[in-house]
């Protein structure tokens, strides 16, 4: 059965990781996502590799194209922008990552398009979204999560705020926020008939990701620091090295979990206290001191048994080869053209009736820019001719 966003069609003007990111979500759920890049200025992860064996395609490219097609446009011809008002006709969803202005200066705002497609919906996605101080700003996921508050009370007291190994702000702020969007704005075009525009700020997404700590501080809560709250730090919630240099995770906050964790390390005199325990600072130095005394994979099998709140800190390697991956099916393998598999992460979420979508590997920019305009009435010869005037460099 083909996927829930079956019927959906998607103008891709993203490059890098958020936008991209989003809708190939969108792809592996049926949606029909055609990316338009420009032909001289190839999307930035095209050049990060490892590339594919017996290609010269990078593994970001298959991955973050995964599900779509690509056609190449210069978007600042008139006859490109002329082909973009063509197909808006039906590809009635956009989602952009431009600063603001730039796709208006090119003719191609939303307020030109839904000239020529009333119902179309129109997303953008940005570093500071559209108003405001900072919205012609450059910026990456470090400087989206500085300005949100979260990092002035996120590492340790002594170091200062931590680097995380993936881009919070791009991928679970502007990605998932992206595809939240436009989700709700279908559902709103199918019970009213109209479009609307949407903007994504990934500084507005983190700031949100304040969540409980900023609804009490807005209440009158003292504001939060490093290693004084619930989850930062401040309690027996936290990572705890091992023998062998690796590291365990405690995340029982309720009575019960707390109870069973200080049980099986043999400090039961800690019980009544829960996670906020006497002397913190004291205690948890000797916790760590018991931590210390085995390895990782030792104190995960003593805790299997355990009903705690205890998982290992895997590698990524380990969490790929990890059974619940496996049994979750969050692995998908493509076959190459060299005959060589491809492995991907897959799309975390699962349907019971309409099932992910894997239907291609992404590819090299332009691989479809003559078979799309062939499908929206543009002649061999035209195209020929598009091609002489630069339309697709």
């Amino acid at each position: 059965m083909p996927g829930p966003l079956k019927g959906l069609k998607i103008l891709d003007f993203t490059t890098l990781l958020p936008g991209p990111y989003a809708t190939m979500m969108l792809a592996d759920m049926g949606a029909d996502v055609l990316r338009v890049l420009s032909g001289s200025r190839p999307d930035l992860a095209s050049f990060m590799p490892p590339f594919l064996p017996g290609n010269d395609l990078s593994c970001n490219i298959a991955y973050l194209g995964r599900g779509k097609r690509c056609l190449t446009l210069n978007l600042k011809t008139a006859s490109a922008v002329e082909i973009v008002h063509k197909l808006i006709k039906e590809y009635d969803i956009v989602i952009e990552q431009f600063r603001p202005g730039v796709m208006a200066k090119l003719g191609l705002g939303y307020e030109d398009l839904k000239v020529v497609n009333p119902s179309l919906i129109y997303c953008s996605l940005t570093g500071y979204g559209q108003t405001g101080p900072f919205k012609s700003r450059a910026g990456h996921d470090i400087n989206y999560l500085a300005r949100s508050g979260l990092m002035n009370y996120s590492g340790i007291k002594e170091r200062g705020p931590s680097l995380t190994g993936m881009q919070i702000a791009d991928v679970a702020s502007g990605s998932n926020n992206s595809v939240i969007g436009i989700l709700a704005a279908v559902i709103h075009r199918k019970d009213t008939g109209k479009g609307q525009y949407i903007d994504i700020s990934m500084t507005d997404g983190v700031m949100a990701f304040n969540a409980m700590t900023a609804a009490a501080y807005l209440a009158g809560a003292a504001e939060p620091h490093r290693e004084q709250e619930y989850l930062n730090g401040g309690s027996l919630y936290d990572f705890y090295e091992t023998k062998d240099g690796l590291y365990i995770s405690f995340g029982g906050l309720e009575p019960q979990f707390s109870a069973a964790f200080c049980r099986t390390i043999g400090r039961e005199d800690l019980i009544p206290h829960g996670i906020f325990p006497p002397d913190l600072e004291k205690v948890k130095k000797e916790i760590r001191e018991i931590f210390r005394q085995k390895t990782r994979d030792q104190w995960t099998e003593i805790f299997s048994q355990v009903d705690a709140c205890m998982e290992p800190v895997l590698s990524l390697a380990e969490a790929i080869a990890d059974e619940n991956t496996r049994v979750r099916e969050m692995v998908v393998e493509f076959d190459l053209p060299s005959g060589e598999k491809l492995k991907q992460i897959a799309n975390p979420i699962k349907f019971s009736a309409t099932k992910q979508e894997y239907r291609s590997l992404g590819c090299p920019a332009g691989t479809h820019t003559r078979e799309v305009l062939l499908e929206n009435g543009y002649t061999e010869e035209q195209i020929s001719d598009y091609e002489k005037e630069g339309v697709f460099n």
